[in-house]
């Protein structure tokens, strides 16, 4: 993935910026750094959902849906200035298309609309987004699942236990 962090403000010079993150080396002169996507709670990498057929990895399926829409991608972050569990937020556009937006209409995330109230216009766009994805039974919304914030905390469905 190229990452291009994006200033905020619109046409400025790039500057540097500065922020304070877990980063981890992935060789000798390349590091990564994780980032939490703004407004979106994404089903965890091991969480379960259920179909009429039974359960099924929902949270692989985020995981891997995020991975495709970024594999080989121009990828654009945006840093906001808060952070979540240690790790910056942001928004990141893919081929200018907003990557948590894809994964909310794709049944694989749901809005955090609490952390979108200084940005209302995404607010709305992610609800709509939400939805239209539980109305078209998108991903996880074709059964029965649990917000991810709920399954982190211990819940689980009937078929995980």
């Amino acid at each position: 993935m190229l990452a291009v962090l994006a200033m905020s403000a619109a046409g400025s010079p790039a500057r540097p910026q500065t922020f304070d993150a877990q980063a981890r080396a992935l060789d000798g002169d390349t590091v990564a750094v994780d980032f939490r996507l703004l407004g979106v709670d994404a089903f965890e990498r091991r969480q379960l959902c259920q179909k009429v057929a039974g359960c099924w990895q929902c949270g692989k399926s985020a995981q891997d849906f995020a991975a495709i829409a970024l594999r080989s991608k121009k990828a654009t972050i945006q840093l906001t200035p808060s952070s979540s569990y240690g790790r910056p937020v942001a928004i990141v556009t893919v081929d200018g298309q907003d990557l948590g937006e894809r994964m909310i209409r794709a049944g694989l995330a749901v809005p955090e609309t609490q952390y979108l109230r200084r940005d209302s216009a995404r607010a709305a766009r992610y609800q709509s987004a939400f939805t239209q994805a539980k109305a078209r039974r998108a991903g996880a919304f074709a059964g029965t699942w649990l917000e991810p914030s709920r399954w982190r905390h211990g819940e689980r469905l009937r078929c995980e236990r």
